[in-house]
């Protein structure tokens, strides 16, 4: 990259810290962790001195440089947070001072999270593939474009004020997601905005839940429990075991992790899941849900962790249902009365047999789905969108900071 700025080694503006302490004593101290590709310095676990096997260790100071000596070449290169003062560094990580009467701290911040060193450690660092060691000595042959403090100054005003515009950008489209969402459950809730016992549209009437089951007994099951799927039967092949990772709202999300024999799958076969069912977290996001799609063979069985329901759907859709579990203000305001466990909230066949449905006619239930549909889908296509404006706006920074470190802004 060519720049009108000299292109200084690092070496005229860091300077290697060297204090050590051989024995750290026996009390908690912060845990640094430096992301690869310039993506800085974040806090890791805690780890008690004592348990160390390493002896020899530094103190880390806020706003030291931190490279680490294997995946340096990977950009792991940053400053040391507030919050890492005091953390402790094995002798796998380096630390180094600045010279701040000749660079900006934030500066050279901006020169790792563009990851412009990564190619000169890369091309520098010998040892085992992969694993090739970046030593001080490589890091202060590293050049670097050094304008004048006052020119670092005002390309990092420049870069705050780009920078601020994209996440603007990032925030405008993440709102108008938000938004959608939102307006969605809003209209199901309209629709259904009515206190058990009300007056209702003509047509419609109020149900019990078990009304529109296929019946008790088989229209509303809990998972097995630990007595009936133990750990130890879960396998790597065989029948799938649909989890509440497979659980979004109103989407089914395919693949499985864990699978049980076809003997075992046999012995569950009550748990098995078909085209229509509808699935419930019972913990975690509670009353999250979906429908089974169709075409998914074998069959699976359900995890422990999930409800499974059964319509009769010449009483109500199950689509509909399963919006209504995830977004509707009739279903939260069960959960909000009725989910409370000892540590976490749990949804229960018990408390769902106390829900009462205003039911419209199956026709209108079709048109009020087709509706919701239609929503949904521009929706999916507005979240598409996102998806692609974020990732050019991800692209932006970087090719901004490439801009200044040439003398462009």
């Amino acid at each position: 990259m060519k720049s009108k700025w000299p292109m200084v080694p690092l070496g005229d503006v860091l300077t290697q810290y060297r204090e050590y302490i051989e024995s750290p004593e026996p009390k908690i101290y912060p845990k640094l962790s430096v992301k690869l590709y310039g993506k800085g310095v974040i806090l890791d676990s805690p780890t008690d001195g004592i348990a160390l096997k390493m002896k020899r260790h530094q103190i880390a100071k806020s706003g030291q440089v931190i490279l680490s000596e294997i995946w340096g070449k990977k950009g792991a290169i940053g400053f040391v947070p507030p919050e890492g003062e005091g953390a402790l560094c094995t002798s796998h990580f380096f630390l180094f001072d600045i010279d701040s009467c000749r660079i900006e701290q934030k500066y050279l911040q901006a020169i790792f999270t563009a990851n412009y060193l990564q190619d000169q450690l890369d091309a520098e660092a010998k040892g085992t593939t992969g694993y090739a060691a970046v030593r001080p000595k490589i890091l202060f042959c590293a050049k670097i474009p050094l304008p004048p403090l006052d020119e670092q100054r005002s390309i990092l005003a420049r870069i705050e004020e780009l920078a601020a515009r994209i996440e603007e950008a990032r925030e405008l489209r993440r709102r108008a997601v938000e938004e959608a969402e939102a307006l969605i459950a809003l209209m199901l809730s309209k629709i259904f905005d009515y206190i058990p016992l009300d007056a209702l549209p003509a047509g419609w009437i109020w149900k019990p839940l078990n009304s529109i089951l296929i019946n008790k007994k088989y229209g509303l099951t809990t998972g097995p429990f630990g007595t009936l799927l133990q750990k130890s039967e879960i396998q790597l092949d065989g029948i799938p075991i649909l989890g509440i990772s497979n659980v979004e709202s109103n989407r089914f999300v395919p693949g499985f992790r864990d699978y049980i024999t076809p003997e075992k799958a046999d012995f569950l076969s009550s748990y098995r899941l078909k085209a229509g069912d509808i699935v419930i977290a019972r913990s975690g996001t509670v009353g999250r849900s979906c429908t089974i799609p169709e075409g998914l063979a074998p069959s699976p069985i359900m995890s422990t962790n999930l409800l499974r329901m059964r319509l009769n759907t010449n009483e109500f859709s199950p689509k509909l249902f399963c919006m209504l579990l995830n977004s509707s203000a009739l279903i939260k305001t069960l959960k909000d009365k009725e989910c409370r466990g000892s540590t976490r909230e749990f949804f229960t066949q018990k408390i769902l047999f106390k829900l009462m449905l205003p039911v419209p006619p199956l026709e209108e239930q079709c048109s009020i789905v087709a509706y919701l549909d239609g929503m949904q889908t521009k929706l999916d296509a507005l979240k598409r969108h996102q998806a692609e404006t974020a990732a050019e706006l991800d692209a932006l920074l970087p090719a901004v900071l490439e801009r200044a470190f040439r003398g462009e802004l």
